[in-house]
């Protein structure tokens, strides 16, 4: 992997930190919930409630105690740029989402949003293990499992978008945060471990 520098930033480079801030694991995470709540139910309130709930627990609450982390100098930042850092962070996000599916299956959710947050689950606990000894792309995996997951809930069309989570796992190496191959891996987790669990169990 490259080594980073303080050199004044491209183009390229801006754009590429804009990609991985806008396209961030924990916005697609929150923006998946709420697209797939939706169709589960079609009415505002009930999209909005079990939307919420996924997005609580699988993002927005990790979130802030990644961003507590970081500000704290426990690790490098809100994306845990640093291996070794992101095992706390990793540990409490499994943790998260796996109350917040037990709160989902005693609240009985609609199941295709149950089926989600199975799926985000299962790609979450593989790429954690295999980050600890190894650095692959999150946001390659969520962008990638993100558009899995789209696109068997609303129309095959939605593979397009395929061209973002491209463009996404590009900004990492751009980045110097990920190595190729590192992004390749995270996107096949993402395809296999989320979108193809994720139609397995819908």
């Amino acid at each position: 992997m490259s080594v980073r520098t303080d050199a004044t930033p491209t183009t390229e480079t801006l754009w590429a930190k804009v990609l991985s801030e806008v396209f961030a694991p924990w916005v697609i995470v929150i923006v998946l919930s709420g697209t797939v709540a939706w169709e589960a139910t079609h009415a505002l309130p009930a999209a909005a409630a079990w939307g919420l709930l996924v997005a609580l627990t699988s993002s927005v609450i990790p979130m802030g105690v990644i961003v507590w982390g970081a500000r704290r100098g426990r690790w490098d930042g809100h994306h845990v740029r640093n291996r070794e850092g992101r095992l706390v962070p990793l540990s409490t996000l499994i943790a998260l989402s796996g109350l917040g599916l037990a709160l989902l299956l005693v609240l009985d959710a609609p199941w295709l949003v149950v089926a989600l947050d199975i799926a985000m689950l299962v790609c979450l606990v593989v790429t954690s293990a295999i980050t600890i000894w190894w650095k692959v792309s999150m946001h390659a995996a969520v962008a990638a499992g993100a558009v899995a997951i789209l696109a068997v809930t609303y129309t095959p069309w939605l593979w397009s978008l395929l061209l973002v989570a491209g463009a996404v796992g590009w900004s990492r190496v751009r980045l110097q945060d990920h190595t190729t191959a590192q992004v390749v891996v995270g996107s096949v987790l993402g395809l296999v471990g989320g979108g193809g669990v994720f139609a397995f169990v819908w």
